[in-house]
């Protein structure tokens, strides 16, 4: 990946001001605009100090996305083998490539800088982050995740994570060549889901978690209505015409106006979905999604943050306790009833991302929830590093068939 040159910041300074000088900045104008007056002020330069063809391109980029874009980490953006970038203050950049975490020579100008790069990120999807409110979640036009952390709860300055993905989102086809996931499995799926049946997909962070859920969410049939709920838009469903994206919004500066998942699960049952997907469960809302998942509203779709299967089940469980404290048994069995499928996916340390294990809830036995694992991941040794191994089957067959033989799938 190629870097910008290090210009010295009294240099591109000297060009913002310039630029300044010659347009009305706080003018409604264009991005050509911009770099084309951009352009005249490095020509200018050039002129006073000699300038490479590479060298003067890389300024006016440099220039632009300090004045228009996302300043030094744009490059970054644009690099699709760039998947997380992890900025710790203006200082200290890293970013995840090719499943390796490195840090990278770059920086910005100052606190203040990150801060205006900052705001600039969640005013365009009409979030506030301030010292009063220093936490908020984000995201980029391109689907890209943001995660804002500003002092007094980060210490060492402005802290900011993206999550990049995609431009084109991976479908379970680019997951089986990539050795995600195996044929066989996936095959399974796309019935399970056509037929139906309540899939819930848990993982560690970075599992690619939310990329399995698009992918499996192109196997939804395209006559369907589909109603996604998350805290910041990250789904890129884009086989489904009758679609409703529905996001949380925080509260104001007084404390008002904070639409929370729990309160956008319940609207979505008043607008006749044929299926429910929320992006990822984190708390009390699991018990609307549960009692949605009973009363009707089959193939619905959700992620969790998990160690394993029975670990998600368990944290399901405390989710709910949260929001009402019922009995165990009695959440127990509201989630035995509610979830058909666990997919749990993990990240290896050759950084792989891999579906581990994908079993049935098969059902709810003294005090239990009973899980069927149809298939795990075994591993088979390393090469150059590489974990080799493949998701098997385990030889147990699915019992839950019902809403496989009502919607007419023959299940092998």
């Amino acid at each position: 990946m190629t870097m910008p040159p290090k210009f010295s910041e009294s240099l591109l300074n000297r060009i913002r001001e310039e630029v300044g000088s010659r347009l009305d900045l706080s003018a409604d104008l264009r991005d050509e605009d911009i770099r084309e007056t951009i352009a005249g002020a490095v020509m200018d330069e050039s002129r006073e100090r000699y300038l490479r063809l590479a060298e003067k391109q890389e300024l006016i980029s440099a220039v632009f996305n300090s004045m228009r874009r996302l300043d030094v980490i744009q490059p970054l953006l644009e690099d699709e083998s760039v998947t997380e970038i992890m900025i710790n203050g203006p200082e200290r950049i890293f970013i995840e490539q090719d499943g390796h975490v490195r840090r990278v020579d770059l920086h910005f100008e100052s606190a203040e800088k990150l801060e205006n790069v900052i705001q600039f990120i969640v005013a365009k999807v009409n979030r506030t982050v301030n010292e009063a409110s220093p936490i908020v979640d984000a995201r980029l036009r391109d689907g890209s995740r943001v995660s804002v952390v500003l002092f007094p709860v980060a210490l060492n300055g402005p802290v900011m994570t993206i999550r990049k993905f995609p431009e084109k989102p991976f479908s379970m086809g680019d997951l089986i060549k990539r050795g995600s996931i195996c044929a066989e499995a996936a095959s399974l799926l796309e019935k399970l889901v056509r037929a139906k049946y309540n899939i819930f997909i848990s993982g560690g962070t970075g599992s690619g978690k939310t990329t399995f859920l698009n992918a499996l969410a192109g196997f939804i049939p395209e006559n369907e209505r589909i109603i996604t709920i998350e805290d910041s838009a990250e789904l890129q469903i884009v086989n489904i015409d009758n679609l409703v994206s529905m996001e949380t919004r925080n509260s104001n500066t007084e404390g008002r106006g904070e639409i929370t998942i729990r309160e956008l699960i319940k609207t979505s049952l008043r607008m006749r979905p044929d299926r429910i997907i929320v992006g990822e469960v984190r708390g009390a809302e699991a018990l609307d999604m549960l009692q949605a998942m009973n009363t009707g509203h089959d193939g619905s779709l959700s992620t969790g943050h998990a160690n394993n299967s029975g670990d998600m089940l368990s944290r399901l469980e405390t989710m709910v306790l949260s929001g009402a404290p019922l009995p165990v048994e009695v959440i127990r069995k509201q989630i035995a009833a509610a979830l058909d499928l666990i997919i749990h996916l993990g990240r290896l340390r050759d950084g792989s991302r891999k579906v581990l294990e994908i079993s049935e809830v098969q059902g709810f036995s003294a005090g239990d929830i009973i899980l069927n694992t149809l298939f795990a991941f075994r591993e088979k040794g390393e090469d150059g590093g590489r974990v080799l191994g493949a998701l098997e089957d385990t030889g147990n067959r699915l019992t839950k068939t019902v809403k496989a033989r009502m919607a007419g799938i023959e299940l092998d």
